[in-house]
């Protein structure tokens, strides 16, 4: 078994506060540059000055989704940082993710806009208009989700004062976790933006075909890694506790993850609808569970 010094030391390293403060610093840095490098190759694309055939270039706007794409790897990281610390808040951060995602698809399809008397009638106004509404609604949900985390008060077991060994071993094994999906998701990430580099550069055909997914590019993946992070989760509960509601809680979860998942492989309200349903499934679930935390049973029903 690995020691738990060694396993706090390498925790402390790649996901303590301190990290995640200069992670931050560093990401924004990076947002805010390359935010204004999309400006400028747009500025060069629009004067002929450089020939590049690209959605991203045409209009200013455009350029926002370069700094959000940055912001999104930070919650990536966020995801990870309060993996150890509660559940509840690393399934938010999840939907956090996903609405981002929505909204960074906003920046990159308003360029499209026909703004047509025949709005209904016109496939990119559509899709504005979906992705719009679902934005507000996720943000709606991700509030409530939040709102109802913070009334348990307790639900962090890696901050309660006295904690059984099952629980001891439960943060050990939610801290490996998140050490191994550090470099893990790093190297997921280099991997996925080299192959739809040269995807992109090589074959016109398949290039469009890769325009087109871009922001299912590293996410899709990634929340494969997340279920299958999430059932281990589901597993290792079981060792400190067997109550039930926690066992549905920690599955309806599943179930969310899953249905975010199968959203990057659908397109056009589809794909809005599978997201909403995602986290709205995910809040009643959360909803309902604190309902049975809040509910005195007899001890021995």
């Amino acid at each position: 078994m690995i020691k738990e010094k060694v396993i706090n030391k390498v925790f402390d390293k790649l996901l303590s506060l301190k990290v995640k403060e200069q992670s931050e610093r560093v990401i924004l840095s990076v947002a805010i540059i390359s935010y204004l490098i999309h400006l400028t190759l747009i500025l060069l694309a629009n004067y002929d000055i450089i020939q590049i055939e690209s959605e991203l270039l045409k209009n200013p706007i455009g350029a926002i989704y370069t700094p959000f794409s940055f912001v999104l790897v930070y919650e990536v990281y966020l995801l990870i940082f309060y993996l150890p610390k509660s559940i509840s808040f690393y399934i938010g951060k999840q939907y956090e993710i996903i609405t981002l995602i929505v909204i960074r698809r906003i920046f990159k399809d308003i360029a499209n806009l026909e703004l047509t008397s025949k709005w209904f009638q016109s496939k990119s106004d559509l899709q504005f208009t979906y992705d719009t509404l679902t934005s507000l609604i996720l943000f709606l949900l991700i509030y409530y989700f939040y709102k109802n985390i913070i009334k348990r008060g307790n639900s962090n077991l890696a901050t309660q004062k006295y904690q059984t060994k099952d629980i001891k071993r439960f943060i050990k094994l939610k801290k490996i976790i998140a050490i191994l999906l550090v470099p893990m998701l790093i190297i997921l990430a280099i991997y996925t933006f080299i192959v739809w580099g040269n995807t992109t550069i090589t074959d016109y055909a398949s290039g469009a075909i890769a325009f087109k997914n871009i922001n299912s590019i590293f996410f899709d993946e990634f929340f494969t890694i997340l279920i299958v992070v999430d059932v281990l989760l589901l597993l290792s509960s079981f060792f400190h506790s067997d109550k039930f509601h926690k066992i549905i809680r920690n599955s309806g979860f599943i179930i969310s993850t899953i249905l975010i998942k199968i959203s990057f492989s659908t397109e056009g309200i589809i794909n809005n609808a599978l997201i909403i349903g995602a986290v709205s499934f995910g809040f009643l679930i959360l909803l309902i569970h604190n309902k049975f935390e809040n509910n005195t049973l007899p001890k021995n029903s």
